[in-house]
């Protein structure tokens, strides 16, 4: 929005679109006296998302304008709700005190919340990440980075579109920022599906981005980072140190590090599996995510690890080894388990606690909590390093127990503060010899008031003197009439009253002069001191940073390790062959949302590159198979997180890409039809493949006619069988049964089914996979179940017997416009001539009059007719 231009422009409001106009499409919050006001548009603005009173400044005069504001003290409760409608705030504060001020007090705006970039608790999730990602588009190649100004936590990568695609879709940014002149392709990729906010062009030159981050980093050059040759990433992320500068984040010695997001590191799982695998969200209503079984972390460091674990599954051997060992080091040992968790427990968000104190945000409350976390690393610590496993000493090695400041703040902050720090009460006593004498004046006032008092008692004899206080004249003695004659002359009368006088000393007017700025003295003695102490603090973010994650680290490991356990998960066996194995296989979300009695009905899985590489799998709609195949993927996944899977046992031979084709996706609100989201994604999967590849297909095809869909789906079981480089593993759930004849020509391909057991016209669901094609797709067993009406059951059973009589006659003949007309249905009574006598007898009666003896006579009338021959 430009600035507020009114006919008569204040001195207040000049200021006012001076600010403004620096930041043009931010809401400017402009801190007025007790307030934070908001102007015109703004107002309007902020007036319906907060739910607050517009009104109007200067009714009725020409420089009328409308205002909406909120007391200073409400931010913390108002600011959330403006971020989360997906508005940028510019907080402008008076940056002078207004009693020592004449004129117009100097303001300017001490930060830029945006939705990617906040520190405040009541705009962040505890359990996720606070992304702002950064998109630069080159040539041929996508860069992007990931900065987490809440944590610290700052990654890049770079690769193909869909690569980068993939990688937003996984870490969900809340904010994604871009250059202005790739606006059209970035709006064709995301829509507005995100915030956005379109940089100037010349922010992504590469030059300029390398000095950002070699300056950031303090450092000659990148390699040591790993990013060196990354040139589309390092753009990408020094767009985002530009962007923090812009936003007024200028502290930022938390941002100490920058991580490679490596592809070849990492299970290759693109925007299209991510979704229909529901792994960290879920896009059904009532859906269950897997992280929700999953994570049973304590700490919120552990609960973000947890996320970016799932996202990014593990493609190293020993690495994944690594962690499964842990699992199974705690999954045995409740003993360490318990030793350890239990101080984990009482530990605060340490990452985004040592992120306050490096941009002096921390408040004394948090700076509490931060050392009473830092006490509970000592006996995590001691339990590790007693374990006789290497790989946990190693953990214990790096933590940092920080005792200089864990003493420090021990030593100099009280247990009882607040949360602001300039409500007093902060520090300890003998930390300050004048903050201490303050309080004795400030806090034993009405001992010493009562010391005069009694002294001036005795001096005069004036038994009836009181001290007392009032704001026009402080601190005053008062003595009624008869008391008059025995003031002394060294007392200042200062009122006189009715029934008496007011005086003043000159002990009294120094006494409350500091009495009066011993508050506001006090308050800035402890500002001092806390602030000294943050600053101390900031020595330690490094340390801290490192406990946060070695924390998060455990927390995961204990979190898999006790899931495990809960739910009779097995240890998975990691191997570089190219089998995957699975022994009684259960889908790890479906089986813990089952009633109460009803177990999980668990399949094996066995694929390879050389017997039986892809799996025709036919069956009913219902019976199962979209589940068997989501279990198997989710079963992988697991594995290669490096934790224990729904299975009585699993070999799997290390996947480098999960593909999925299944379900429906959202991209048909976009205009697409279910056909081209299905070939768009299948096509995906096509020229992607590896030969470490798991792919799953369900039900492809569908979307076109029956001849269409078969032949489409023949042709691409085909080619990932007789692929020229590649044997990638397949599970290919279909209804189509005719694709059971790929069994006889094609040696890695198997026919298996899900079975059904027939009783009667009823279907029973066994949910087994058993070898062998499925005869019968039990399609209007399941429209029966569904609740369709019976005649229409009925008669879609008539055009089924049909067209398979007349499939075994002459396929080619076939037609469907010779399937026999629908029967009109007759009344049993329409065929009898006695029907019309009675339906005359029966409409003369009124039901509403009859009585009981009459209606016995007219049923025995009925039943007289029906004796008719």
């Amino acid at each position: 929005m430009s600035e507020v231009k009114s006919a008569v422009e204040t001195p207040l409001m000049k200021q006012y679109n001076a600010i403004k106009a620096k930041y043009p499409g931010a809401l400017l919050l402009f801190r007025v006296g007790d307030f934070y006001e908001t102007f015109g548009q703004d107002a309007i603005t902020a007036a319906k998302v907060l739910d607050i009173v517009l009104t109007k400044r200067g009714s009725g005069s020409a420089s009328e304008i409308e205002l909406a504001g909120f007391p200073h003290h409400a931010l913390d409760n108002y600011l959330p709700k403006l971020v989360r409608a997906g508005h940028r705030v510019a907080i402008c504060d008076q940056l002078e005190d207004p009693r020592f001020v004449k004129g117009i007090v100097k303001r300017g705006v001490t930060e830029l919340v945006t939705p990617g970039l906040s520190f405040n608790d009541n705009v962040l999730e505890r359990k996720q990440n606070n992304f702002l990602a950064s998109v630069f588009m080159g040539k041929n190649t996508f860069g992007v980075s990931f900065l987490d100004v809440s944590t610290g936590e700052f990654y890049v990568a770079q690769g193909s579109e869909n690569y980068v695609l993939k990688l937003i879709q996984g870490f969900a940014p809340s904010e994604i920022i871009f250059g202005k002149q790739t606006r059209g392709h970035f709006e064709v990729l995301f829509g507005d599906d995100y915030s956005t906010f379109a940089l100037d062009e010349w922010v992504y030159g590469y030059d300029y981005a390398y000095e950002k981050l070699i300056n950031q980093f303090k450092t000659a050059s990148l390699k040591g980072f790993g990013i060196d040759e990354l040139g589309e990433a390092i753009i990408a992320a020094g767009a985002v140190l530009h962007y923090l500068e812009d936003t007024e984040h200028k502290d930022t010695s938390h941002i100490s590090s920058i991580s490679r997001i490596d592809e070849d590191k990492f299970v290759w799982l693109d925007k299209f599996t991510i979704r229909n695998l529901e792994i960290v969200h879920s896009y059904n209503d009532g859906g269950v995510p897997l992280i929700d079984v999953l994570d049973c972390t304590v700490t919120p460091m552990g609960s973000r690890q947890l996320r970016k674990w799932m996202i990014l599954p593990l493609k190293e051997k020993s690495a994944i080894e690594e962690r499964l060992f842990m699992v199974d080091t705690f999954f045995k040992d409740r003993v360490l388990a318990d030793k350890i968790l239990e101080p984990l427990k009482q530990i605060a968000d340490l990452e985004r606690l040592i992120s306050k104190v490096a941009v002096n945000r921390i408040n004394p409350r948090e700076m509490l909590q931060l050392k009473k976390s830092l006490r509970c690393i000592q006996p995590i610590q001691q339990a590790l390093r007693v374990h006789q496993s290497a790989e946990l000493k190693k953990l214990a090695d790096q933590l940092h127990l920080c005792e200089f400041l864990v003493e420090k703040i021990e030593q100099e902050l009280r247990e009882d503060v607040s949360i602001m720090v300039n409500q007093g009460n902060l520090i300890k006593d003998g930390i300050d010899a004048e903050l201490d004498e303050l309080r004795k004046i400030a806090f034993s006032g009405k001992d010493y008031l009562i010391q005069i008092q009694k002294r001036e008692i005795e001096r005069t004899s004036i038994n009836s003197l009181k001290i007392s206080y009032n704001k026009v004249f402080g601190y005053y003695l008062e003595v009624s009439n008869a008391n008059k004659e025995k003031v002394p002359s060294d007392w200042i009368r200062k009122q006189t009253l009715v029934n008496g006088e007011r005086y003043i000393t000159e002990e009294l007017k120094v006494y409350e002069e500091k009495i009066l700025n011993a508050e506001d003295k006090l308050v800035v003695i402890e500002q001092r001191i806390f602030n000294a102490l943050v600053h101390h603090a900031t020595d330690f973010i490094p340390q801290i940073q490192q406990n946060a994650r070695v924390l998060a680290q455990l927390d995961c490991l204990l979190s898999f390790a006790r899931v495990a356990q809960a739910n009779r998960y097995a240890r998975p066996s990691i191997d570089d062959s190219l089998v995957l194995d699975i022994k009684s296989g259960r889908h790890p979300v479906i089986e813990k949302q089952l009633p109460v009695g009803e177990t999980y009905v668990p399949n094996d899985i066995f694929l390879d590159s050389t017997k039986q590489q892809i799996l025709v799998i036919t069956g009913p709609n219902m019976a199962g198979k979209s589940a068997l195949l989501r279990q198997t993927a989710l079963i992988v996944l697991m594995a290669q997180m490096g934790s224990f899977v729904p299975a009585e046992a699993a070999t799997v031979g290390i996947v480098d890409k999960v593909f999925t084709r299944v379900g429906a996706s959202d991209n048909l609100s976009r205009g697409e039809s279910t056909f081209m989201v299905e070939m768009t994604e299948t096509a995906s999967i096509l020229n992607n493949l590896s030969d470490r590849s798991l792919i799953l297909m369900d039900e492809i095809g569908r979307g076109t006619s029956t001849y269409d869909g078969v032949s489409i789906a023949w042709a691409i079981v085909e080619y990932l069988h007789n692929h020229k480089d590649y044997s990638p593993k397949t599970l290919f759930a279909t209804h189509y049964h005719e694709l059971n004849q790929l069994e006889e020509d094609l040696v890695r391909v198997k026919n298996f089914n899900v079975s059904v057991k027939e009783v009667g016209d009823k279907i029973i669901f066994m949910r087994k996979l058993k070898e062998g094609g499925s005869e019968h797709s039990f399609g209007i067993h399941v429209a029966q179940l569904a609740g369709i009406p019976n005649r229409v059951v009925l008669r879609a059973n008539e055009i089924l017997h049909f067209l398979e009589k007349e499939k075994h006659k002459n396929e080619g003949d076939r037609k469907m416009k010779e399937v026999p007309k629908p029967t009109p249905q007759m009344s049993l009574f329409e065929a009898d001539p006695r029907f019309k006598e009675i339906q005359e007898l029966l409409g003369k009666v009124d039901i509403n009059t009859v009585s009981p003896v009459e209606a016995l006579l007219k049923l025995n009338e009925v039943i007289g007719i029906l004796k008719k021959k």
